[in-house]
């Protein structure tokens, strides 16, 4: 079954490597195939990511779009899941339900759950400013 992806105009996809910017009207499109995407919304740039939470988002987005490059992008990711777990240790089972998904290769599930680590973050930060 094809996946239906409707763009917005001006928006942006990224597909295996190449960046799509949608034209002045909505666009349906559908894949047939097994693809590497995300859509604009998706994506974290390094500039973007300024937490411990989005690096790991952005090290997993990296594994999914550069495979030839994973064994590095696993280095960066298990870095960075150290120092959180020794930070907030409350993420833990987080952490575990993502690893289970980069090492099946399930990369794209793993930025979903990621980004919800990234929401989890953020509540902490504002319940640790909010004590001060």
């Amino acid at each position: 079954m094809p996946l239906k992806i409707t763009l917005k105009p001006d928006e942006k996809i990224y597909i295996n490597g190449a960046l799509l910017t949608n034209g002045d009207h909505s666009t349906t499109l559908f894949v047939e195939n097994k693809v590497r995407l995300l859509r604009e919304k998706e994506i974290m740039t390094p500039d973007k990511a300024d937490s411990v939470c989005k690096n790991i988002y952005l090290a997993i987005q990296m594994m999914y779009f550069e495979p030839q490059n994973v064994r590095k992008y696993h280095q960066t990711y298990w870095n960075l899941v150290r120092q959180l777990t020794e930070a907030a240790p409350s993420t833990a089972e987080m952490i575990h339900d993502i690893s289970e998904k980069i090492l099946t290769e399930e990369y794209y599930s793993a930025l979903k759950k990621t980004k919800k680590l990234v929401e989890y973050e953020q509540t902490l930060m504002n319940h640790a400013k909010a004590a001060l």
